[in-house]
């Protein structure tokens, strides 16, 4: 049990596995491992071929286990035969530091360099730095340019680890490791299985846009694609700044986006946990975003503040 007034940090790494258990369980149970870890939640997507872990704890058990959790995915994931919907470059995709409580996010950002560092010198593991823990403040997508596929390419632009291409790195890939606030991952199914329409919603209102045109929700980043377990098209966001735009603001950009093109939205799946407040703009949050639409919708362990026993989130 965490003191109350010790600092906190949430991590919520991105692992290249979704159909394969045998290596989720390796993952997941070398982050128990580490004492006084809360795993909060697994959210395993197989279509994606992708699970997001999501734990909290001080910051040095959390950099520990984060380190746990990228030794074991190396071991476990071959990138050599992963294909999956969501880009990836590499066994532990993206692992990020955000700060809850106690704790800001620039000592956030030098945990993620050091912990980086850690993967690079004992993991042997190209290591990008994104985000606040990122000199240049490079952005996620353009660490993940090209995807796996690209690596060998780019593999001299990593921050730590090996620079030079070989059948370890082959294996592994590389891992994106940095510090932000925190951002809701929400995918919003439509009624097609249409990628084109999904991704044309994706374009319209990503902050980034569509050939030079802006989108229309600030700091959110979304792509179109194809989910075979559900048979449907989903558009995929985050939400980077959810005093900007939040789940509410999104979700009816995304119902009237998807109106004009000619399809409904069937439902929201969140992916990892949400925070209270962002459910807190309608009397039955679960039945107006439809939460339930693909499974149950568990409010104690989908909503952060209640699967950690916190009073407040950052």
């Amino acid at each position: 049990m965490l003191p109350p007034d010790s600092a906190l940090i949430e991590c919520v790494p991105n692992f290249s596995a979704g159909t394969d258990r045998r290596a989720i369980a390796a993952i997941t149970q070398a982050i128990r491992s580490v004492e006084g870890i809360n795993l909060l939640h697994i959210d395993i997507g197989e279509g994606a071929n992708r699970t997001v872990v999501t734990f909290v704890g001080t910051p040095q058990q959390v950099a520990e286990a984060a380190f746990r959790g990228a030794q074991a995915a190396a071991d476990t994931i071959d990138m050599r035969t992963h294909h999956g919907a969501h880009p990836r470059i590499g066994a532990t995709d993206v692992l990020p530091l955000v700060p809850l409580r106690g704790i800001t996010l620039a000592q956030c950002a030098t945990l993620a360099q050091n912990l980086a560092q850690r993967i690079g010198d004992e993991l042997d593991i190209p290591v990008f730095l994104y985000e606040a823990a990122s000199p240049t403040g490079r952005r996620l997508e353009q660490c993940r340019r090209g995807e796996y596929e690209a690596l060998p390419q780019r593999i001299g632009e990593a921050d730590c680890g090996p620079t030079l291409w070989d059948e370890h790195v082959a294996r592994t890939g590389a891992t994106i490791v940095g510090a932000r606030p925190f951002l809701l991952a929400v995918n919003f199914t439509l009624n097609t299985r249409s990628v084109d329409t999904a991704q044309r919603i994706a374009q319209a209102l990503r902050t980034s846009g569509h050939q030079g045109i802006p989108g229309k929700l600030p700091a959110v980043k979304a792509i179109g694609w194809f989910i075979e377990e559900y048979q449907r098209a989903q558009v995929s966001m985050n939400l980077c700044d959810l005093e900007r735009t939040n789940l509410h603001t999104a979700f009816l950009a995304t119902c009237q986006a998807a109106h004009e093109q000619g399809v409904e939205v069937e439902g929201t799946e969140i992916i990892g946990l949400v925070p209270q407040s962002q459910l807190s703009s309608v009397e039955d949050p679960i039945q107006f975003y439809r939460l339930d639409h693909l499974r149950p919708f568990i409010p104690k362990d989908k909503i952060i503040e209640l699967a950690a026993g916190l009073q407040t989130c950052g």
